[in-house]
């Protein structure tokens, strides 16, 4: 989901107008004030990106970033910023800060949308990360340290010895390593966890 923060409507309209050509769902808002109040209303973020306004009437982009900054939205829900006023040293310092982008109006509008779905895949990968992340903490102690050996290459007897238990118990722990972390072999483990 593509998300507008911008005060003007035909602003709004038309990058809305924009996305949706390229297949990307996107809604607007009229103020920074009703993005926040969505944002604090728990939305999932994987997937998602923000084209932000730098100059808005009450709360400017640049407070919004440091809310969502402070909320550790930004990995997940790059912020682009667009501004009509080109401010060299605050473009510098929201990209030090992990903004993903700063674009000036008039913007062209295929470099923009490029850049977007250049920013919703960053969204989706930092969200499937964060769901192997996930799946991992379930993981015992003994579990994890069966999974590094897995990822080692070793075979069930050499974890065994390796471990001091029975082959059959490294069997039922390889089956519920594979079951939490969604996997049905050990290449697949490996791919998940490169």
């Amino acid at each position: 989901m593509l998300h507008i923060v911008d005060d003007e409507a035909v602003i709004r309209d038309s990058l809305a107008w924009l996305a949706q050509t390229r297949g990307i769902a996107a809604r607007g808002y009229a103020s920074a004030e009703a993005f926040l109040g969505q944002a604090g209303g728990g939305f999932d973020a994987a997937g998602d990106c923000v084209l932000l306004d730098v100059r808005m009437p009450d709360l400017n982009g640049v407070a919004v970033f440091d809310q969502l900054s402070g909320r550790g939205l930004t990995a997940r829900m790059p912020v682009i910023f667009l501004t009509g006023h080109g401010d060299v040293p605050m473009a510098v310092d929201t990209l030090k800060r992990g903004a993903f982008d700063f674009c000036e109006k008039p913007f062209n509008d295929n470099l923009l949308m490029d850049r977007v779905e250049e920013a919703l895949a960053q969204s989706r990968r930092a969200g499937e990360d964060a769901a192997v992340r996930a799946r991992l903490a379930t993981l015992s102690a003994r579990e994890r340290e069966v999974l590094d050996l897995i990822l080692a290459g070793k075979l069930n007897k050499v974890v065994a010895d390796k471990l001091g238990i029975s082959m059959r118990t490294v069997e039922v722990h390889r089956a519920h390593i594979f079951d939490k972390m969604q996997v049905k072999t050990a290449v697949e483990l490996a791919g998940l966890l490169k």
